[in-house]
């Protein structure tokens, strides 16, 4: 029999000293150095994890591959090739729901294991990534390089004015009251057509710009605050260049309905590639963004060439002008 206290139950070979039979159980005796039991003895003891146990534990925790935006680099791609000399698939990883007794991290971790590949963050860029990166990174250099006359200290600072005046020449509002004049003077019918269509394209190009500019948000390579003139045309960014977008349309569109000699056309290119150039010395736009606008410039004559008014029309709108 067991004493009622728990433990093992120590019998006496002999009469007790009480005067009790043989077999009656005595107390347990106390161990050396120790406290009495307990009532609560039969319950469960806690056993101490093993010292390498807990290490393990300590290190998948402190693990850095373990966290949530890791687990892509441990886990198979989804729609992998299996291997060539096995003939079954290998089994889906299977995540066991956390038990309630599981701390706030081994939480986090089982949750963390139910996020699919694609949630993860990829830590490894893809080409395309790492060029686009890398011709952004040399574009705001050279632009920076290129912007000798950005401010007041710059090496150029005593041409500032000069490359300012070559932009202006660039500048829509110049442009559009020069275009509106000619055509109030202008009394041929041909005139007033080819002025009618350059309105309309100048007027495109001011949009378009304003549209891309607002749509992109992109700062130019010094912090430099726009002119009057730029509010008013809502050329406040960088992408895309509103003067050489402007530049390349006027100068393409007068190459191909007016006749010039040859060295007014080459004055003509050399003077939309110094107003592009411009705003890149004064700090305005970065080199991308000058070529850029070029590129929407000649898509805009295009346009403008594909829906060209005719003579009636463009008569029809200035008497109702």
């Amino acid at each position: 029999s067991t004493a009622t206290c728990g433990a093992p139950a120590i019998f006496n070979s002999g009469r007790g000293q009480a005067g009790g039979g043989e077999g009656w159980p005595l107390r347990a005796a106390r161990p050396p150095g120790g406290r009495p039991p307990s009532a609560g003895a039969g319950r469960p003891l806690r056993v101490a994890m093993p010292a390498a146990q807990s290490r393990a534990r300590a290190r998948d925790r402190s693990n850095v591959l373990n966290r949530a935006e890791f687990l892509s680099l441990s886990q198979p791609p989804r729609g992998a090739p299996e291997a060539r000399g096995s003939g079954r698939k290998a089994p889906a990883p299977s995540v066991q729901p956390p038990a309630p007794g599981d701390g706030p991290r081994e939480r986090e971790r089982s949750q963390s294991q139910q996020l699919p590949g694609e949630d993860c963050m990829q830590l490894n860029p893809s080409f395309r990534g790492i060029a686009f990166s890398s011709l952004l990174a040399i574009d705001i250099c050279m632009s920076k390089r290129l912007g000798v006359c950005a401010g007041r200290a710059a090496s150029w600072a005593s041409a500032r004015s000069m490359v300012k005046l070559i932009g202006i020449t660039g500048h829509g509002i110049p442009w559009i009251g020069g275009t509106i004049l000619c055509l109030v003077k202008s009394s041929t019918l041909a005139g007033q057509e080819v002025l009618m269509n350059l309105l309309l394209a100048l007027l495109l190009d001011i949009m378009t710009v304003a549209g891309v500019q607002k749509l992109i948000k992109r700062r130019g390579p010094f912090e430099t605050s726009p002119s009057v003139l730029d509010y008013l045309t809502m050329d406040v960014y960088a992408f895309p260049a509103g003067h050489a977008s402007r530049a390349a349309m006027v100068s393409k569109f007068f190459l191909s309905h007016l006749v010039l000699a040859v060295p007014l056309r080459l004055l003509l290119v050399l003077w939309a590639f110094c107003v592009g150039l411009s705003r890149v010395m004064i700090g305005r736009h970065h080199i991308t963004d000058v070529v850029s606008g070029f590129v929407i410039g000649y898509f805009q004559f295009r346009l403008v060439e594909l829906v060209w008014m005719s003579s009636n029309t463009c008569q029809m709108l200035i008497s109702a002008w």
